[in-house]
């Protein structure tokens, strides 16, 4: 894949996941990307896939156009990014006067690869706990693998509302109401004992760098999701780890409390692991569950792509429960958590 490919295939993402705005740039940056520029010396340098399963180098450089917004370094840019409405040339020569005079700001901002942390899947984690606590009704010990900064450890303070009826406490930090198509999950009452996450490059969203890099992946156009990132950041106190997840995981798994559900979970983290990776935890997380009890249950609680391209893009979501390995497809959700289609019986 070309790096203008990989522009325009993220162009043609963002604007079926509801950003006009990114595909309006990720288009323009197809075609008038400065390739003789550092920026654009140091792109052609990366190997491997650049796109969005891989260095995802358009994500990374529209992360750093829009801190440059978000943080009043660039008002010729904030001029043309939303709230505002540009024309193709407007936006194109103000995106490449930016390039330019932020040349080193970017450079920097994009050594790391995308930190995204969206808030809204934890409606989905909220409702595949609900169907782990009707198995095993016991307080939940959390771990998470890819947390970024933490923010979805947080679920329990959060709430999900389906048609009226409400799944969380009564005043929520955030409260979600995706579109939702299916049964409603199980009623439940989670109390989290003990919650840990880890992540290669962990950031916690109390420092104001730290939440500047989650609040730039977020699309300009889509203001909701700033919103509830900055309230969900307002409550996050489990700042995970760094480290490798299944290390960390190997040892996470290692003397479960009794009394407790231990509650893996991940949302689109697990299938930028390594294939050797992904096979040694899961065989963690299997032998893990072999050992399980009813006193010591194990739950492993999924969002992940699915690679299905005939409807709408979204991720499967899957729980597997021990003692007794038991596998429930609970459905499917958007991955920024617009809507979920559920499977799991009421």
């Amino acid at each position: 894949m070309t790096l203008s490919q990989a522009f325009a295939a993220q162009a043609a993402s963002c604007t079926q996941m509801g950003s006009p705005f990114m595909g309006q740039l990720m288009s323009l940056l197809a075609s008038h990307w400065p390739a003789d520029s550092a920026l654009g010396r140091k792109f052609a340098g990366f190997q491997g896939d650049i796109g969005p399963s891989g260095h995802s180098l358009p994500l990374r450089i529209a992360a750093g156009l829009h801190a440059l917004v978000l943080n009043n370094r660039a008002p010729e840019l904030a001029a043309v990014y939303p709230p505002h409405r540009a024309a193709d040339q407007d936006l194109r020569d103000a995106v490449l006067s930016a390039l330019a005079r932020h040349e080193a700001f970017l450079l920097d901002w994009t050594d790391s690869p995308p930190q995204t942390n969206e808030v809204r899947r934890s409606a989905a984690l909220i409702a595949g706990a609900h169907v782990a606590l009707g198995y095993f009704d016991l307080p939940i010990h959390l771990s998470e693998l890819g947390a970024s900064g933490g923010l979805n450890l947080m679920w329990d303070h959060y709430a999900l509302e389906i048609q009226g009826q409400r799944f969380g406490p009564d005043r929520p930090a955030v409260l979600f109401t995706p579109d939702w198509d299916g049964p409603l999950p199980p009623a439940a009452q989670p109390v989290i004992a003990a919650r840990q996450g880890v992540d290669l490059s962990p950031l916690d969203p109390r420092q104001s760098n730290h939440l500047l890099r989650l609040t730039a992946y977020l699309w300009a156009d889509q203001p909701d999701r700033l919103t509830m990132t900055r309230a969900a950041a307002a409550v996050a106190t489990a700042k995970p780890v760094q480290g490798d997840a299944i290390d960390w995981l190997a040892h996470r798994l290692e003397n479960p409390p009794a009394g407790r559900l231990h509650l893996i979970q991940h949302t689109v983290a697990w299938q930028y692991f390594p294939a050797p990776a992904q096979a040694r935890g899961r065989a963690l997380i299997e032998a893990a569950g072999a050992q399980a009890s009813t006193d010591c249950p194990l739950a492993w609680l999924a969002m992940e792509t699915d690679g299905d391209t005939t409807g709408k893009i979204g991720a499967a979501l899957t729980l597997r429960l021990w003692p007794g390995d038991v596998t429930i497809d609970l459905g499917r959700a958007d991955f920024h958590g617009r809507w979920i289609k559920w499977r799991h019986p009421a």
